[in-house]
C-alpha cells in the first residue's frame, strides 16, 4: 500500500464506510499543499473549521520545488510577519535551516533581510508532520478538475475520480499546475513541474465561471551533481555566526548543522554558447508565450539584455545535508540539454560537472488578481479564495503569505466577521495585496523592498510589535506566547524610559574614561539615550559605565538601537501615514455606480468599475487614476454620505410618528 492510501485511511478508519466515498461537507476545502495550501489549511483547522487539505501527491506536501531557501530581500519580511500572525513558514525554515544569512547589514534597517539555505527533504518532512498531526484538517489525494458554482457561489469541487466534496469555502493554492508546460530546448511536455502532472481541466472550470486568466512563466536552474565540482578554485560564501531566527520564539530546538556556499561565475565563452544556441531557445523562437519576471531573468536573457557583461554570479547551494545535489543559482534556463551541459564545462569549478536534473522553464494559467477582493476571496464568485501563483505572485513567501490570509478571511466570512485587510503602513502582505488587487500584474510578482513606501515602518525587527495582537486575536497565537510577546514589549519600553531619564555627568573620571574607549567627550549632563544616538556609542559601553541593564534580554539590544537611532525617521514616516489615513478611510460604497460619472473619463469608468476599490486610498493607486479623478470621488462620496445621513434621520423621524 502506498504512502498515499496510507495518509488515505490515516483519516478515514474511523469514520466509517460512508467516508470512503468522501461524502461529507467541509468547512474549508484548500486546494495545493504547497507554502499557500499549508498556511491556508493550518490556519482554518487551528481556528476551528473542519478542513481538508487536497493534493496530486501527499508526498509532495512542503516540497520546495525551485531554490532551497526562505527569505532575502524583501520577502524575509513577510516570513517574519507570517511568524508574528502565527503562520509555520518561519519556524520550518528555522528548523531546517543549514545556513543563516543577514542580507543588507551594510544598509539601513528598513533593508535587513534574512535568508536561510534549507535541507529540501527535512523542510518537506517537517512540513508533512505539521499537517497530519494536526487536529480537524483532513489529507487527500487526487486532483481538482472544477470548482462547483450556485447563485454565484462556490459550493465545492469536483475531482479526477468524478467525485464531489461539497465545501463552506473553497481555497485555490494551485501553484504552477494549471495547464503546466514545461520547456526544455525545443521540447516540451505537459507538467506542473519536472516529474509531476499538471492539473487539467480546472482553468476551464474558472474561465466557465467568467474568471479572466493569463499565462506566465517562470524557471529553475538545473542542479548539478556535488561530487563532480572543483570547489579548490571558487569563493566559499559562509553563514553568520551570529544569526537571527525568523520565529519571533526563540531559537529552534533541534539545530541542524551548518555548510558553506560557492560562488563562481559565467564568462565570455558561456555567453558565446549561449547566443549560438538561441535558435534551439522556446523562449526566443516563440514557443514559450508566457511573460516571465524581469527580476530574474533567465541566463539567455542576462546575456542578451547585459551584451556588455563578461561575466554573471552563480551560487553553488547543496541541497541539504544527505544530498549531493548543488542548486545552481543564476543560470536558470529553459536551454536544450547539450547546451545546459557545454555550459557547465565552460564555468570555472564545473568543467567536470555532472548534471542530475536538467534546467527547464514552466509556463502556467493564472487569474488576473484584480477580480479578487482584498480578502483574497474572487468579487464575483462568493466564497471562492485564491492565494500564491494562482494570483501571479512568484516564490514561497509570497504564496505562504497570501495563504495565510486567505486562511484567516475564510474563518471570518464563515462566522460572518470582517475581513483581515492588512494596510500598506501594517505589513508588507498588505502592500503585496494591494499591489495585486489594485494593480493587476503584467509579470510574475515578487516582493522587493522598494515596494513599501513604509518601509522603515515594516522592518523585520518590529513584525511583531506591528502584528502579533492581530495573530492571537485570530487565534493562531497561543495563550503562552502572547504573553512572552507581552513581557518582552514591556521590558523593551521600560528600558527605553530609563535611557530617556538616566543621565551620564561630565565628570573627570567619566570623561577620561571616554578618551581611552575613544568616545566624543561630553559637556553637559547627557541621557544615555543622547549618548545612544551618536554612531560610535554603543549599548555595551553603558557597561564600562556601570549604567547598564543586567537584566535587559541581550537579543533586544539591536531592536532597542533601531527604535533610538532611527526615532526622527520614523516619526516623519508615522506623519506621512496619517497624512495619507484619511483616504484609505475613506470607504467606497459597494454599490457605487462608477459607469454613471460623467465628469469622469471613459477610461477611469471603466478602471473603477474593474477594479472596484473599496477606499479613496485603493482607487488612487490603480494605475492611471489622476488627482482630478480622486478628487471627483471624494465630493461625490461626501455627497452620498450625507443623503444617506439625511435618509437615515426622515426614516427614524416617520418611525417616530408612527408609533
Amino acid at each position: 500500500m502506498n504512502a498515499a492510501y496510507l495518509a488515505y485511511f490515516a483519516y478515514t478508519e474511523h469514520r466509517g464506510i460512508e467516508y470512503m466515498s468522501r461524502n461529507v461537507k467541509y468547512d474549508v476545502v484548500v486546494a495545493g499543499a504547497g507554502h499557500a495550501g499549508i498556511e491556508a489549511s493550518m490556519a482554518c483547522a487551528r481556528m476551528g473549521l473542519n478542513t481538508a487539505l487536497i493534493t496530486l501527491n501527499v508526498e509532495m506536501i512542503g516540497h520546495m520545488p525551485c531554490n532551497p531557501a526562505v527569505g532575502g530581500l524583501g520577502k524575509s519580511q513577510i516570513v517574519r510577519e507570517i511568524d508574528a500572525l502565527g503562520g509555520w513558514i518561519g519556524r520550518l525554515a528555522d528548523a531546517t535551516g543549514i545556513q543563516f544569512r543577514m542580507l543588507n547589514r551594510k544598509k539601513g534597517p528598513a533593508v535587513w533581510s534574512l535568508r536561510t539555505q534549507n535541507d529540501k527533504a527535512a523542510y518537506r518532512r517537517a512540513a508533512q508532520k505539521l499537517v497530519f498531526n494536526q487536529p480537524k484538517l483532513d489529507v487527500l489525494q487526487d486532483e481538482i478538475t472544477a470548482i462547483q458554482i450556485k447563485n454565484r457561489q462556490c459550493t465545492g469541487i469536483v475531482t479526477s475520480l468524478g467525485e464531489t466534496i461539497q465545501a463552506r469555502i473553497v481555497v485555490l493554492t494551485p501553484g504552477t499546475f494549471m495547464n503546466g508546460r514545461i520547456f526544455i530546448g525545443l521540447h516540451s511536455q505537459e507538467a506542473g513541474r519536472l516529474g509531476e502532472f499538471p492539473a487539467r481541466g480546472l482553468s476551464q472550470s474558472l474561465l466557465n465561471a467568467g474568471l479572466t486568466l493569463g499565462r506566465l512563466k517562470t524557471g529553475t536552474p538545473c542542479r548539478i551533481d556535488g561530487r563532480t565540482i572543483d570547489l579548490s578554485g571558487l569563493e566559499a560564501q559562509p553563514g553568520d555566526a551570529d544569526h537571527p531566527y525568523f520565529s519571533h520564539w526563540g531559537e529552534p530546538i533541534d539545530s541542524l548543522p551548518q555548510i558553506e556556499c560557492y560562488l563562481t561565475y559565467t564568462n565570455r565563452l558561456t555567453h558565446e554558447l549561449i547566443r549560438n544556441s538561441l535558435d534551439r531557445s522556446p523562449l526566443y523562437t516563440g514557443k514559450i508565450t508566457g511573460i516571465g519576471p524581469r527580476y530574474c531573468p533567465s541566463i539567455e536573457d542576462k546575456v542578451m539584455r547585459f551584451p556588455d557583461r563578461d561575466q554573471h554570479q552563480i551560487f553553488l547551494e547543496p541541497e541539504g545535508l544527505d544530498s549531493k545535489e548543488i542548486y545552481a543559482n543564476g543560470i536558470s534556463t529553459s536551454l536544450p540539454y547539450d547546451v545546459q551541459a557545454a555550459m557547465l564545462q565552460s564555468i570555472r569549478g564545473l568543467e567536470n560537472a555532472r548534471m542530475i536534473r536538467p534546467a527547464y522553464a514552466v509556463e502556467y494559467d493564472f487569474v488576473q488578481p484584480t477580480q479578487l477582493k482584498p480578502s483574497l476571496e474572487c468579487r464575483e464568485i462568493d466564497n471562492l479564495f485564491l492565494a500564491g501563483q494562482i494570483n501571479g505572485t512568484s516564490g514561497y513567501e509570497e504564496a505562504a503569505g497570501q495563504g495565510l490570509l486567505a486562511g484567516i478571511n475564510a474563518f471570518r466570512k464563515l462566522h460572518e466577521q470582517n475581513p483581515l485587510i492588512l494596510t500598506r503602513d501594517q505589513a508588507y502582505i498588505g502592500v503585496m495585496i494591494d499591489d495585486l488587487v489594485t494593480r493587476g500584474v503584467d509579470e510574475p510578482y515578487r516582493m522587493f523592498t522598494s515596494r513599501a513606501e513604509y518601509r522603515l515602518l515594516l522592518r523585520s525587527d518590529n513584525a511583531d510589535t506591528r502584528l502579533v495582537k492581530t495573530g492571537f486575536d485570530s487565534g493562531l497565537i497561543e495563550s503562552d506566547r502572547y504573553d512572552l510577546f507581552q513581557r518582552r514589549n514591556r521590558l523593551l519600553n521600560d528600558e527605553l524610559k530609563r535611557l530617556e531619564t538616566q543621565r551620564l555627568s561630565p565628570t573627570k573620571d567619566n570623561l577620561a574614561l571616554m578618551e581611552k574607549l575613544s568616545l566624543q567627550g561630553i559637556h553637559r549632563h547627557m541621557t544615555l539615550k543622547e549618548l545612544l544616538r551618536r554612531p560610535e556609542f554603543s549599548y555595551s559601553h553603558l557597561i564600562e559605565f556601570g549604567l547598564d541593564n543586567p537584566g535587559f534580554p541581550s537579543d533586544l539590544i539591536e531592536k532597542l538601537m533601531i527604535e533610538i537611532r532611527y526615532e526622527g525617521y520614523i516619526e516623519r514616516q508615522v506623519e506621512d501615514v496619517s497624512r495619507f489615513r484619511k483616504l484609505e478611510d475613506t470607504i467606497i460604497p459597494a454599490n457605487f455606480d462608477y459607469l454613471s460619472v460623467d465628469s469622469l473619463s471613459n477610461e477611469v469608468r471603466q478602471k473603477l468599475n474593474a477594479i472596484r476599490p473599496v477606499s479613496l486610498g485603493q482607487a488612487s493607486r490603480i494605475p492611471g487614476m489622476t488627482p482630478a479623478a480622486i478628487s471627483v470621488l471624494s465630493v461625490l462620496i461626501h455627497r452620498a454620505q450625507i443623503r444617506r445621513g439625511s435618509s437615515g434621520a426622515q426614516e427614524k423621524q416617520d418611525a417616530a410618528l408612527d408609533q
